[in-house]
Parts: C-alpha cells; structure tokens; sequence
C-alpha cells in the first residue's frame, strides 16, 4: 500500500492534531481495532502497543471460525476445516516473511519469545576452545539475560567470565553504538555470539543490526537478534542484513494477543543446513516422514525445521487477522507515520513539559521506532496514575520512566495531543 503524508509543518494546536488525523492516509485501519473504554463508556487514550496491541476486529471472526469446525469436523478438521490446521502455519510464510524482510522459508511462527530465545542458543552458541563469550547489551529485557546466564551455566561456565555486557557510559542513558562495535573487536576469536534487542524495551533506542551483525561476522561469532520491539514497529529486512536468527514476539506492536505465538526468523544459509543441532519435535520432521511415526528425526529445511509441536490453531487465528492489516498497510508507509507522530509528541513536549522533564529515546533517524521513554526526576509514578485516572493509557518501568508508544496503525495525532496535554496537567 503507497501512503503519503501530507507535507505540513508540525504547529502544537489541537487543531492541527485534528486536520493531520483527516488527512491521514492510513487513517481507515483504525476502525479495524477495538479500543478499551473508561467507565462512562468514553474510548480511552491507547498509547501503550509497546506492551500490549490493540484488539483486531478481524480475530473474531477468524477464532469464531476455527471454532465453528472444530465443533462441526473435530479430528477431521486437520485436513478438511476452511484453513486446513495441518498447513496453518503455511499461511505465515510469506506473511511473516515480508514483515521483517526475509525470504519465504526463514520465517516461522511458533512458541513463545524465550521459548525461541532458548531453542536458538542451542543451534547457534556452541562454546569451544577460546570461543565461548556472548555479548549483550546492559539493561536488556531480563528474560535474554535469564536466558543466556541460564544457557551459560548449563555448559559449566560462569556469566561473569564468559557474558560480556556493554551498558551506557556513566551519566549517559543510551548505549552508544561505537562501544558495542569496540567490545566486538575487543572480545575477537574469545567471541562466540551476539545477542542484542533490537530496540530497547526501556529507552526505545534502536540498535543498527546490519552494522553489528556485520561486525560479529568479521570475528568469527554468530549474530542473533530480540526483535521484541522492532516487528511490526520499525521495517526490517533480515535477510539482507545477513542476520543469523532473530525471534519476537507478536502481542506488542503485532497485536495478536496476550501470550500470543512468537516469530523466529533462521537465515536461509542455516535452514538448509538440516545436520545443524537443534533441539528435535515432531512438527520440524520433514512432512514427506513425519506421519510415519519413525523414530529418527530428520529436520526440514528452512526455519519450519526448528518447530516442536503442532501449532495452536486458536491463537494462531489473532495473529493471522493482525499479519494481513500490516501486509495490507505496509512497514514502510507504518514507519512514515511514526516517524511524524514521535516528532509531533516530542515537539509538544519541548513546548509544555513541566520541569524536570526530558525524553530519553534518541532521536536521529533509524535510531528510534513509535516509542518515547520520558524520564522524570521525581514523581515518576505519582504522574503516570495521574494519566491513567485522565484516561491516557502508557506505562512505567522502574525506577522514573513512562513510556508512550503511538502505534501507528490505531493511533493518531489527537492521541498525541491528548497524551501531552493530560501529562502536563498531570
């Protein structure tokens, strides 16, 4: 879908914020989600798809159907409901594919985020000889660093030796990108993977994933990635960018439910390699043997090759009805408007944030998605139920930062507007 922007200067009126949403190319898509209401029935403020996306319209109807033939097929709806459940998962391949910029085959929707986290480590850290390290940024979302430390010691190694860390310098809140690429080159052949969020959950500060996947590979270790708060968010293409893995989840920006199935992404130059170790399910066994109950394991090429199970049908349904609104609106023409609406809220800040007040979210293009993390130095918590009781729904994250995301398929500049103004009166 070709969107454009109306080209305007930004003004910080409520006006303005109205004849921006009119004009709004992709202003249709709103209709499509269901928005929570405050107790007189009014539509709250929803600023807070970095954590948890609205409700498709769409997912209904399609959990509607699935239990519609199950209750009219039961068993035989594996082969004979409308979406057949043995091949559900077919149906995110290109899907999946597109959303994040990689080939037909490397993308798969399965498990949980740290599920996929765990799975990947298997394949893709293999500790040997001086090649045993796995770097991290500080202040990643504390499953990766359950989930490395917890790989870490499984193979008798200590975190604080073999878990190298790079956090912001002192006084600073954002990593710089330098110090990451400086600790590559540092670490060298003692460096076996990295393993980055792609944007962090806190400071919404986006990392450049070719230039330091990029940089692993030029010392030997593999580059995987937490796209957590990057898909559906900002564009990508993986593939491209000679990514090794990534996983996500899809209840954030990708609006598919609470808990809702995960996305792996395995490059192509991996899944064809069907001998790489790998933890083994049945629903991974090449589908020419897989009905044959036999007892050796042989994997299917491509990411469908890391799978453990049959897909769970009702919660793949929300994430079918999400796929096809972003398929249909497209990242690029997403990124567009996110780009616009984080500019208007910043603007509406620099003018009428109280003291001691300051977004932490960088702001040079490509370093940042629909996120602004505002730090305050005191009464964080005390101003973020403020904006609840106004009906503006964000998020805290300890110890002073509230966090709002204008997502840009069901949020608009009035949001914004609203937002700042409820947090200035706060």
């Amino acid at each position: 879908m070709t969107t454009a922007l109306p080209e305007t200067d930004i003004d910080l009126t409520r006006t303005f914020a109205e004849r921006m949403d009119a004009q709004d190319p992709l202003r249709a898509f709103r209709d499509e989600f269901e928005r929570p209401t405050g107790p007189d029935g009014a539509p709250l403020t929803y600023l807070c798809g970095n954590s948890l996306g609205l409700l498709p319209r769409a997912a209904r109807a399609l959990v509607n159907e699935e239990l519609d033939d199950w209750s009219r097929h039961a068993v035989e709806g594996h082969l004979h409901s409308r979406r057949p459940w043995v091949d559900y998962h077919e149906l995110f391949r290109d899907l999946g594919a597109r959303l994040v910029g990689a080939r037909p085959g490397e993308v798969v929707m399965m498990n949980s985020l740290t599920v996929n986290v765990h799975l990947m480590m298997v394949s893709f850290w293999k500790p040997e000889g001086r090649r045993t390290k796995v770097l991290m940024e500080r202040g990643a979302f504390p499953s990766d660093t359950y989930a490395v430390h917890s790989h870490v010691r499984a193979r008798g190694l200590d975190p604080a030796e073999h878990v190298i860390e790079v956090g912001p310098r002192s006084g600073e809140d954002l990593v710089r990108e330098s110090d990451i690429l400086d600790a590559i080159r540092e670490a060298g052949d003692t460096l076996a993977l990295v393993m980055i969020g792609g944007v962090n959950y806190a400071t919404g500060q986006a990392f450049g994933i070719e230039r330091i996947t990029a940089a692993a590979h030029a010392v030997g270790a593999m580059a995987g990635w937490d796209l957590a708060h990057w898909a559906g968010n900002l564009p990508a293409k993986l593939h491209d960018w000679n990514v090794d893995f990534a996983c996500w989840c899809s209840y954030k920006y990708l609006n598919s439910g609470p808990g809702a199935v995960a996305g792996c992404f395995v490059h192509e130059r991996h899944g064809a390699d069907v001998s790489r170790p790998r933890f083994a399910g049945w629903w991974g066994n090449d589908p020419k043997t897989r009905f044959r109950m036999g007892p050796e394991f042989v994997a299917r090429a491509g990411a469908d090759g890391w799978q453990l199970s049959n897909p769970p049908i009702l919660a793949l349904a929300p994430l079918l009805a999400s796929l096809r609104i972003f398929d249909r609106a497209g990242m690029d023409a997403l990124h567009a408007k996110s780009r616009s609406l984080t500019a208007y809220m910043r603007a509406l800040l620099a003018a009428r944030a109280p003291a001691g007040c300051r977004v932490i979210t960088p702001n040079t293009p490509g370093t940042h998605g629909a996120q602004l993390s505002i730090a305050f130095e005191r009464d964080a918590r005390a101003r973020h139920a403020a904006l609840t009781a106004a009906g503006v729904i964000g998020d805290f994250r300890e110890p002073n930062i509230i966090r709002l995301a204008p997502a840009p398929l069901y949020n608009g500049w009035m949001d914004a507007w609203m937002a700042v103004d409820a947090l200035c009166r706060a």
